[in-house]
């Protein structure tokens, strides 16, 4: 799936960036939950301790530099643990977040792992889920037991007993993506349980909305567009985000189209992130 280019943008920027659309989402608290960057250096950059969620700037986003100094105006979040032990299970993880979505602390009460083939992208995109017994916070003992979960390359979230979730990614838009759809999961299957039995899908028919993926999407050069539809796409545009921040769609999952000329259409691609879509990258 195609992603904010989070490359071109410091980990300070984009765990401030990412932490204020999971707070923002409802997904935190004011003190609860923690992100974390490895960069090249092998640097991690970690959301502090003890400063409310919902004000955070990219001046609060501590560095614990590869030989254990620390850098900043705070202490490091005390699950600073946890994130280095996943780091150290799995070199090719560069980002984790950790939090607590009502739903998804729901099922950590619970003692349930949410199957997530209740829609075919959710499956592709969060894969199998892993469970970590309960651990105290900020403890390193916490630490190893989800490093073990991690050391099953299949999970690239785990469960935590009575406490949360906390997930991995290649980097942070990988692991916000992954983290929304989990959160949409266990939302769904929470609400489909009023009504009456789940019905989950069956492995081969996650396979097949995986297989009829095209392997190679073409690149679109960018044109000039006539004014009357420049602004059918920028208006598309605000309909997504507007339904992003209702909580009506997440980065990987719902659609917007509108009738064109003759029989022509616009519609959302199925590669890009939704909540970052342009204008441009509407297809015709």
């Amino acid at each position: 799936m195609k992603q904010l280019d989070v490359k071109l943008m410091h980990p300070v920027e984009q765990i401030n960036m990412i932490m204020g659309r999971i707070y923002k989402s409802g997904m935190t608290t004011t003190s609860g939950g923690n992100i974390s960057i490895r960069d090249k250096n092998g640097d991690i950059w970690i959301t502090p301790s003890g400063v409310d969620k919902g004000s955070l700037t990219t001046k609060d986003i501590m560095c614990v530099k590869k030989d254990g100094t620390i850098i900043g105006l705070h202490k490091p979040s005390s699950e600073y643990p946890f994130h280095k032990a996943i780091y150290e299970t799995r070199p090719e993880l560069t980002a984790i977040i950790h939090a607590h979505p009502p739903a998804l602390v729901a099922f950590s009460i619970a003692h349930v792992v949410p199957d997530t083939k209740i829609v075919p992208q959710a499956h592709s995109i969060c894969g199998d889920i892993g469970f970590a017994p309960y651990g105290t916070p900020g403890s390193v003992d916490l630490g190893e037991k989800i490093a073990r979960q991690f050391k099953d390359k299949r999970y690239k979230a785990v469960i935590m007993e009575n406490h949360g979730v906390v997930l991995g990614g290649s980097d942070m838009m990988d692991a916000y993506q992954r983290f929304e759809t989990l959160e949409f999961c266990c939302r769904t299957i929470v609400n489909a349980k009023r009504l009456g039995e789940v019905n989950y899908l069956t492995d081969e028919q996650v396979l097949k909305y995986v297989n009829h993926l095209p392997a190679n999407v073409p690149h679109f050069v960018d044109i000039e567009y006539p004014s009357d539809e420049r602004a059918l796409r920028t208006e598309m545009v605000d309909i997504i985000r507007r339904a992003c921040n209702q909580g009506l769609m997440i980065s990987t999952y719902g659609t917007v189209s509108a009738r064109w000329r003759d029989n022509d259409f616009l519609i959302t691609p199925h590669n890009v992130a939704r909540m970052d879509i342009v204008p441009g990258d509407i297809v015709q």
